[in-house]
């Protein structure tokens, strides 16, 4: 398998060289590789993952397979600020539909939408794993727990404008 690819840059490779003696074997990598791919591009295009799995020494469908099984990995282009309200039963029972609606109109986009500008994405996730800080919301990397309309309102507001 060829160590440079189409995509991916060399800090990609570099990071996964320091990684590799973490691990027993490089199918082992898959999740860490495709977090570094995404890190690098924002989403995992078929080419992306078509260099990961050649880094890794596997079909491309099998990394396709891993991509589109986790909600954290973006098979297509979001926005620079990645909504994810989670709608379990915990947030579900604590008014996750009622922010789900406002955010999309806040956003005038609906779920699985991107504002126009680019700047924000709206999604459902499926649980948080924030049960007992319900309802909650993933913006990027950051969890918000003990969201209301408010602090949502807030948040887009701060967010709208400037870098994310």
């Amino acid at each position: 398998m060829a160590t440079t690819g189409k995509v991916l840059s060399e800090k990609f490779y570099t990071a996964m060289k320091k990684l590799e003696p973490r691990y027993p074997n490089k199918k082992a990598l898959i999740l860490p590789a495709l977090h570094e791919a995404q890190k690098e591009h924002g989403w995992l295009s078929k080419e992306t993952l078509e260099d990961v799995a050649n880094y890794i020494g596997v079909h491309p469908a099998q990394i396709r397979e891993v991509a589109s099984f986790y909600t954290m990995y973006n098979l297509k282009p979001v926005g620079k600020m990645h909504l994810k309200i989670c709608t379990n039963v915990a947030c579900c029972l604590r008014g996750a539909d009622e922010l789900m609606e406002y955010a999309e109109k806040k956003l005038a986009i609906k779920c699985g939408e991107t504002t126009p500008d680019g700047r924000f994405t709206l999604s459902e996730e499926e649980c948080l794993g924030a049960c007992t800080t319900a309802p909650a919301m993933m913006a990027n990397d950051d969890y918000i727990e003990n969201l209301d309309i408010n602090s949502l309102s807030d948040f887009i507001e701060k967010n709208k404008g400037g870098q994310a």
